[in-house]
């Protein structure tokens, strides 16, 4: 097998994590695949979550990709363990990956942390699967995590209101929710790659003192490191730097939220589930 690495978020925002991932890694072919038709995901049970991401990946595989990442936190708190522990063992040949964004921010979020008190913002789903505190968990026992769902922060994201009252009334609100729950709390994650759209925002209502933490740098950073400690998989990637973009959602309704959250203008295909 040789072909691009695939990316994969339910909606538009795994494109701040792609973004940052094609920046560090320009020689690598990629393929993006947004399951906006069925977004959000944040809000769904976990076997419809599981399922979903489970076609999207092996979507993926079958338009050539040898690794996948899940540039999406609630499918990787969800759907994750499952595909890399049943599906891939039993469907596909050990030439196939598939990586989320969880792992990566609990791996460094110790280095950010002065108080050892942390924080998560994130979607109901990945809040409720308690991912963030597992994982940080296992790299930093000695770290508290708290955690605060923010169920109306990716509709306004991607119905524009970024600017509207509602947008100030919400953030304010979930990061107070947050604050109040440790009076030490120095870093706050962003755990939902829509979030970097809504970061003016969220820094306007945040205390100085304390430091938010996006993924996309750090999950791209990881997924160099990871292709360096594992040769084979990059020998498996195709390097002539080619993106292709595809949503299961109208693609003349997703070029311009494709554009806004990429930080560029691209052309983007319409592929059926």
């Amino acid at each position: 097998m040789h072909g691009p690495i695939g990316v994969f978020d339910s909606g538009y925002g795994g494109l701040t994590v792609f973004r940052e991932i094609a920046r560090t890694l320009p020689q690598y072919d990629y393929i993006y695949l947004g399951d906006n038709a069925r977004a959000p995901y944040g809000i769904r049970s976990f076997e419809v979550i599981y399922r979903y991401t489970l076609e999207c990946v092996e979507k993926l595989f079958e338009m050539g990709c040898p690794l996948v990442i899940l540039a999406c936190n609630t499918a990787s708190a969800k759907a994750l363990r499952s595909i890399q522990q049943r599906d891939l063992v039993t469907r596909y040949s050990p030439q196939h990956r598939v990586l989320g964004v969880i792992r990566p921010t609990a791996e460094v979020i110790g280095t950010y942390s002065k108080t050892r008190s942390v924080g998560i913002l994130a979607t109901p789903g990945t809040v409720i699967s308690n991912s963030y505190p597992i994982e940080i968990e296992h790299f930093y026992p000695d770290i508290t995590v708290r955690q605060q769902p923010c169920p109306l922060w990716v509709p306004l994201i991607e119905n524009g209101e970024l600017d509207g009252p509602g947008a100030d009334y919400f953030v304010q609100k979930y990061l107070n929710q947050l604050l109040a729950q440790s009076e030490n709390m120095d870093t706050i994650v962003l755990g939902c790659t829509h979030y970097p759209l809504m970061l003016p925002k969220i820094r306007q209502y945040t205390p100085e003192h304390v430091r938010l933490v996006e993924q996309g740098s750090i999950v791209a950073n990881s997924l160099a490191d990871y292709l360096q400690r594992h040769p084979w998989m990059d020998e498996q990637c195709s390097k002539n730097g080619s993106r292709t973009f595809f949503t299961s959602e109208n693609d003349t309704a997703a070029a311009d939220k494709v554009g806004l959250f990429y930080g560029q203008s691209v052309a983007v295909n319409h592929i059926t589930l």
